[in-house]
C-alpha cells in the first residue's frame, strides 16, 4: 500500500532545537544550531509485548506517561510538534556527523510515526524526497512517500526498488510561472554538485554527470542516506532481543549495499550484545568512517545504540552469500584495481 503527501512542510520555527542540556547546547553549537528532527517506531522503541493482564498494561502505561512528563525530550518535542521525542537521536547524529545535503533521496525504514521523516524532510529541502517503510499502517508527514509493509518480506523490498528507480517520483516539483520558465535549469543532486565541486570548468561535464547517473540508475543505486530505527518489540530476554535487532540490522545493510550510491551514509539502530562487534567490523569493510553512538537522548537505560556509517566507498560483490572485496572507489570518477 502507498501512500504519498508532498505538499510543503509547515513546521514550528523552534523546530530542531535540543533541550537546553549542556551535551546538546555544545552540539548545537557546533553544528550552528537548530536544522530539524524524527521518531521511532510503533513498536520500534522499547516497545515489548503486554502479559494480557489488564491492571499490569494499566500501571505500566500510568509509569510511561510518568516518564513521559518528567523527560524534556518528549516535551520538547511535543512543543516543536514533533512525532516523537526519537527525533533529537538523528538530531544529535546529524548534528556530529553532517548526514544531509538538500535533493537527496532518503529511505526511512522503520519509519511510523514518522519523526525521522520529519528531520529528512527539512534537511533535503528543497528537491529532496523521502520514502518511509514500515510494517505498521500510520499517517505519514507532510513530503513523505511511504510503503506498508514487512520490509523482512522480498516482495516489500522489491516495490521499494522500483519505486526508487524512477528518479523524480515522490519529490516535490517546483511550482512554474509562465514567465520563469526559460530561465530555470535543471537542478543537479547535491551528490551530483559534490562529485564536481572542486573540478575546473569542463564543457563535457554535464554528459558525464548524465552517463554515471544513467549507470547508477541501471545499477539501482538511486538511494544517498539509508535510515534504519527498525527495532523488534522487546521480550525482556537480552539474547533474543539481541539476536533480533541483528537480524534487522543485516536486512537493512544489504538493503543499504544494493541501493547506496557511492558516497552514500547510513544510519542504523541496534540493540546492544555479543555480536555487535562482528556487525561493527562488516560494516567497516563497506563504510569509509563507522561510528558507534549513544544519543544523549537515548534513554540509559535502553541497551539501543545506533552506527553511523559515513561515505559508501567499496565496491563487493556478493559470493554465496559472502562479501568479496573487488575494487575501492578512490575518486567520485575512477576506481583502484586490485
Amino acid at each position: 500500500m502507498l501512500s504519498s503527501r508532498l505538499a510543503p512542510t509547515l513546521l514550528p520555527s523552534r523546530l530542531g532545537v535540543l533541550p537546553r542540556t549542556p551535551s546538546c547546547l555544545s552540539l548545537v553549537r557546533r553544528a550552528n544550531a537548530g536544522r530539524v528532527a524524527r521518531g521511532p517506531g510503533p513498536g520500534l522503541e522499547g516497545g515489548g509485548g503486554g502479559d494480557g493482564r489488564a491492571a499490569s498494561s494499566s500501571s505500566s502505561s500510568t509509569r510511561w506517561k510518568t516518564r513521559q512528563g518528567r523527560d524534556s525530550f518528549a516535551r520538547e518535542a511535543k512543543v516543536q510538534g514533533l512525532k516523537s521525542r526519537a527525533a533529537f537521536k538523528l538530531l544529535e547524529i546529524d548534528a556530529r556527523y553532517r548526514i544531509f545535503k538538500r535533493g537527496q533521496t532518503v529511505v526511512d525504514l522503520g519509519y511510523a510515526p514518522g519523526s525521522w521523516s520529519q528531520v529528512a524532510v527539512e534537511r533535503t529541502k528543497p528537491g529532496g524526497r523521502i520514502l518511509g517503510i514500515d510494517i505498521i499502517p500510520a499517517q505519514p508527514p507532510k513530503g513523505v512517500s511511504t510503503i506498508q509493509g514487512n520490509f523482512l518480506s522480498a516482495a516489500v523490498q522489491e516495490s521499494v526498488k522500483q519505486f526508487l528507480l524512477d528518479p523524480d517520483r515522490g519529490r516535490p516539483r517546483r511550482p512554474l510561472f509562465a514567465e520563469d520558465t526559460e530561465e530555470i535549469e535543471p537542478e543537479l543532486s547535491y551528490i551530483e554538485l559534490e562529485r564536481h565541486a572542486d573540478d575546473a570548468p569542463d564543457p563535457d561535464a554535464a554528459g558525464k554527470i548524465g552517463s554515471r547517473a544513467r549507470e547508477e540508475q541501471e545499477q539501482g543505486k538511486m538511494v544517498d542516506v539509508v535510515l534504519s530505527d527498525m527495532m523488534m518489540n522487546t521480550t525482556g530476554i537480552k539474547f533474543s532481543d539481541h539476536a533480533g535487532s541483528m537480524d534487522l540490522c543485516a536486512a537493512a545493510l544489504r538493503f543499504a549495499f544494493d541501493t547506496l550510491r557511492p558516497g552514500g551514509h547510513f544510519v542504523c539502530k541496534f540493540y546492544q550484545g555479543a555480536e555487535d562487534k562482528q556487525l561493527e567490523r562488516q560494516l567497516k569493510k563497506l563504510f569509509g568512517a563507522v561510528h558507534r553512538e549513544k544519543p544523549e537522548s537515548s534513554r540509559s537505560e535502553s541497551k539501543e545504540a545506533y552506527f553511523a556509517m559515513l561515505i559508501h566507498n567499496y565496491e563487493y560483490e556478493l559470493n554465496d552469500g559472502a562479501l568479496k572485496f573487488v575494487g575501492r572507489v578512490a575518486s567520485w570518477s575512477h576506481k583502484l584495481s586490485h
